[in-house]
């Protein structure tokens, strides 16, 4: 122990006794197309009742958060939580093209006074995964003109976001939706570029390059609010090379998740959101080991994952703060879902601890809500919603996790 510091502090001058800084964010996170229903000029709403389509069942009601957000916020601050991760529904501001909802605009706007009035601080997210139907149809991300669609739509929405709101998520893991777009167009995905070895697809160079353009213009934009951090959120994967495999690892993360993270160099933040690792070998990714717990989607239950993956993000960025914006389990057994948030805090303030710059956490989900192309059958929530009633009933892991974010300290291991 160095002269000068207790047990529990590093050399650094860390805390080392599992205490989070005062002025972290405790949080859960939601989606609009996710929890709010009748989403009926998005893309995804188009494609849930096509004839074949690729989606379990169509997402309909959802939760009904549209109408029971006071309740769905209120809950989270019963709960000792203290910042709440909304995503801005672009179809339902901009229905049209160039026409645009004051009544969509304004919701919204209530939704980030509303959490004030709880005592909750709003992070909001611009798009998250949906767009209307007709800037799908006029080319997606790489349409003509389609950074200065999204920026005019960012200018639409600065209402919302200018007074009382401290962080903005411009896109929702634009690495995902880059792959996504595989599982819903075969055609493209047939055209895509192979991977390592021949394996799964990554996002075309113009997809990825169309994404960071249209993510800086609504940067500049959102810069013109003074003091709002600006920044967006990328899918994380704990890539874990293994047998000599680091060059393998990195080649296989770069275009799937490090390019995303470099494009976020300067951002004022970055969203990091993951769920597992991947384990990596000489010839690319291997199977989740032998006897490992699995989830209700068949990744590894591995908590620990978070840390590796904001170690990678201030590693790639340069130290750019970092918002676990999204971290949790999809499980069926409540008690799974209470440990694996323990773990993956106690993880987290590890990596604090090593000097990653870390703000805040927020648990993906509050509510169990749509989970695209599986519908409703993975349950991520803290909160189970009933699909009949949509009456909320809040999980025993909530509880444990609210207990954790009101003292901001791990429990004793």
């Amino acid at each position: 122990m160095h002269e000068g510091l207790s047990a529990r502090q590093g050399t650094d001058g860390s805390d080392r006794s599992g205490t989070f800084p005062s002025g972290f964010l405790w949080g859960a996170s939601s989606a609009g197309h996710q929890i709010e229903g009748g989403n009926v000029a998005s893309d995804f709403w188009e494609m849930e009742h096509a004839p074949g389509s690729v989606f379990a069942e169509p997402s309909g009601d959802a939760c009904d958060g549209y109408h029971r957000w006071r309740e769905d916020v209120g809950l989270l601050a019963g709960l000792g939580l203290n910042a709440y991760r909304f995503s801005v529904e672009w179809s339902r501001v901009e229905p049209e093209e160039g026409r645009f909802s004051r009544a969509a605009i304004d919701h919204y706007r209530r939704v980030v006074e509303g959490c004030h009035e709880r005592g909750v601080t709003p992070v909001v997210t611009l798009q998250h995964i949906t767009v209307p139907r007709w800037f799908r149809r006029s080319g997606w991300w790489t349409g003509p003109a389609a950074a200065d669609r999204f920026a005019r739509f960012t200018e639409a929405v600065l209402p919302v976001v200018s007074e009382g709101v401290g962080h903005v998520c411009t896109i929702n893991e634009p690495n995902f939706a880059a792959m996504l777009e595989y599982d819903l167009d075969p055609a493209r995905a047939a055209r895509a570029t192979p991977g390592a070895e021949g394996g799964p697809a990554v996002p075309g160079p113009a997809t990825t390059e169309a994404l960071v353009i249209a993510h800086r213009r609504a940067v500049e934009v959102l810069r013109s609010v003074p003091g709002l951090a600006c920044g967006w959120t990328v899918c994380a994967v704990d890539h874990q090379p293994v047998d000599g495999a680091e060059e393998v690892a990195a080649a296989w993360a770069r275009p799937r998740q490090d390019v995303f993270l470099e494009a976020a160099k300067g951002d004022d933040f970055v969203g990091v959101q993951v769920y597992t690792r991947e384990l990596i070998g000489p010839h690319g990714p291997l199977p989740v080991p032998e006897g490992a717990e699995t989830t209700q989607i068949g990744w590894e239950y591995y908590p620990e994952a978070v840390a590796g993956a904001v170690r990678n993000a201030a590693k790639i960025t340069g130290g750019t703060p970092i918002l676990v914006t999204e971290n949790g389990v999809a499980t069926a057994d409540d008690s799974r879902r209470a440990e694996y948030i323990t773990r993956a805090l106690r993880a987290l303030k590890g990596a604090m601890d090593e000097g990653v710059d870390v703000r805040g956490y927020f648990h993906w989900s509050l509510l169990d809500n749509f989970e695209w192309l599986l519908g409703y059958r993975p349950t991520f929530g803290l909160v189970s919603v009933d699909r009949t009633t949509f009456e909320r009933t809040v999980k025993p892991s909530a509880r444990a996790y609210g207990a954790i974010a009101g003292t901001g300290r791990l429990p004793e291991s």
